[in-house]
């Protein structure tokens, strides 16, 4: 029969394609649930409920895990994103409980990933800045500021390999206008500070 080896190849890749459809299947729904995670970190963090934020980001690094052994050859391009968020959101309590941020080698996520994560912080501690100055915690909002600044300097030169790392310059450009907007805001607040200072000694 003219089709034998035709229909002995299909069954096979049939099989393959069936297995390779549940693996992206699995892998789009819980990527999003460590999105998920991560993003309500990060408003905790903003509130002040750092352990709750704590125990998003665990629940996120399980569910990351998970998915990160599921993710074979072309499908590890869905981790992309969940553990740029994941970088983000610990990147993020780390500043706010003025520790260092996570090593690569500790958070195990991929070195766009990484990347990516760090620029996004940067839009985080931008509002993180802003809620402090309203708060009246301006010493607060200055060191976060300075942490803000020297991450963002320290990823800039990597704005060269926007071919490899997507959205790197794009991102860069936008961090960069963020840092600008910061500093004014910052830089007026303090001055504000200091005239208040002095007429109330006279």
């Amino acid at each position: 029969m003219a089709l034998k080896n035709v229909k002995s190849s299909l069954k096979g890749i049939s099989k393959s394609l069936k297995t390779s459809n549940e693996s992206r299947e699995f892998l789009i729904k819980n990527t999003r649930d460590v999105v998920i995670l991560c993003s309500h970190s990060i408003i905790a963090a903003h509130k002040g409920d750092l352990k709750l934020a704590r125990q998003k980001i665990k629940k996120a690094e399980s569910v990351l895990k998970i998915n990160q052994k599921k993710a074979k050859n072309e499908f590890k391009k869905y981790l992309i994103t969940p553990e740029q968020e994941f970088v983000e959101a610990h990147s993020f309590l780390a500043i706010v409980e003025n520790k260092e941020i996570p090593s690569l080698k500790s958070l195990k996520v991929s070195e766009e990933a990484y990347i990516l994560g760090l620029l996004d912080c940067i839009g985080e501690l931008k509002r993180f800045v802003l809620d402090n100055i309203r708060n009246g915690e301006l010493k607060k909002a200055d060191r976060i500021f300075n942490v803000m600044e020297n991450l963002y300097q320290t990823l800039y030169p990597f704005a060269m390999y926007d071919k490899i790392v997507r959205e790197a310059r794009r991102k860069l450009d936008v961090n960069r206008v963020l840092v600008e907007e910061t500093r004014a805001v910052i830089t007026e607040e303090i001055r504000r500070n200091y005239f208040v200072k002095a007429l109330t000694k006279k």
